[in-house]
């Protein structure tokens, strides 16, 4: 567990080419479609950490017509779905798509931190290990309680 926490810290850095409140929307967004309840939780707690509005965080379930997400956000959004589907859905389209918004370096830390991210709610999943309460906005239910 020590050597998976360090390749996370590894991704999850200040010098990361990849912002850090989209990191939080893609572990975010993997672990819903994983449907993670820990990794949800803890993930989305870092998100309210890292500034993103409570508005954008429940929207992220419609990510894809919400006006709350830039262009350059959608596509790391879409990215993250096609790698966590199985088997991968990741096409020439779609990654001329990131090259329009990432660099190299850029797209291999994406790649990097779905890959972790899917692996740690695979783990958790598995485990049944529920929420804990880090964030009980994103709990279910709460986008309906928040209207």
């Amino acid at each position: 567990m020590r050597g998976f926490v360090q390749l996370f810290a590894a991704v999850d850095r200040a010098s990361s080419p990849i912002e850090p409140p989209l990191r939080s929307l893609v572990t975010v967004k993997v672990s819903q479609v994983n449907a993670c309840a820990f990794c949800i939780d803890i993930n989305a707690s870092l998100l309210e950490k890292r500034g993103v509005s409570l508005d954008k965080a429940l929207a992220l379930e419609s990510y894809a017509t919400s006006g709350l997400f830039t262009s350059r956000e959608r596509v790391a959004l879409d990215y993250a779905v096609a790698m966590t589907a199985a088997p991968a859905l990741v096409d020439d389209a779609l990654f001329t798509r990131l090259r329009e918004h990432f660099d190299d370096d850029a797209i291999v830390e994406l790649t990097a931190l779905i890959a972790l991210q899917n692996a740690s709610a695979k783990f958790n999943s598995a485990l049944a290990i529920p929420a804990q309460g880090f964030c009980p906005s994103m709990a279910p239910g709460a986008a309906d309680r928040a209207r």
